[in-house]
């Protein structure tokens, strides 16, 4: 069950009359992956608690599973077993995503659960109440991907892989991922630079 952060005065009332609570979106949104066969955690229920002024607390209900590992796993162990392996059926899975026309907001390195069975390797999207809906370009397939933290290593074995599915070549895809990973991770290490006044690093 994820519990949500109580909002504010005025998303509380929001919320209540005018916009789907993170709770019913995240339950919504999971039915929606099921119906295109994207696998995430079973939705259960939401829950709300609310007044006449507004909402008050939210919750999400879903099945638990016992996953392996997260896709973080991938990013701080480049010696990851069968790291290649994954990350080829990783594009595949991000692929089916865009070819759904799901626009999966926090695509991040903890919002993908990963379990191993004799077939291969299985992702479960996790954290859902944010999302679009909308017809994929390349531009935004690519963009999407910013998030997760990509090492170039990681960014060639992407592209590779999902400019073999996309028709596309492999140098324009890895030169557009990895033009929308460096962005990212420039404007999160920007803000850790203001903050601490360290040298910015990028990921090899």
């Amino acid at each position: 069950m994820k519990s949500f952060k109580i909002p504010n005065v005025f998303n509380s009332f929001v919320y209540k009359y005018i916009r789907p609570t993170k709770a019913k979106r995240s339950f919504e949104y999971a039915n929606k992956l099921i119906y295109c066969d994207i696998s995430t955690p079973f939705p259960i229920a939401y829950i709300e608690n609310t007044s006449v002024f507004g909402l008050k607390t939210s919750y999400y209900i879903s099945k638990h599973i016992d996953y392996d590992f997260e896709f973080r796993a991938l990013i701080h162990n480049p010696k990851f077993p069968e790291r290649v392996k994954i990350l080829q059926q990783f594009a595949a899975f991000t692929f089916k995503l865009h070819d759904n026309n799901i626009d999966f907001l926090d695509h991040s390195p903890g919002n993908t659960l990963i379990t191993k069975d004799n077939t291969g390797y299985n992702f479960f999207l996790i954290d859902l109440n944010r999302m679009r809906f909308k017809p994929m370009t390349f531009n935004n397939r690519m963009h999407n991907f910013r998030r997760l933290w990509l090492s170039k290593s990681m960014v060639k074995t992407l592209s590779e892989a999902y400019a073999q599915l996309y028709n596309t070549s492999y140098q324009e895809t890895y030169d557009l991922m990895l033009k929308h990973s460096r962005a990212f991770q420039l404007k999160i290490n920007s803000k850790k630079l203001r903050r601490s006044g360290r040298k910015m690093q990028f990921k090899k």
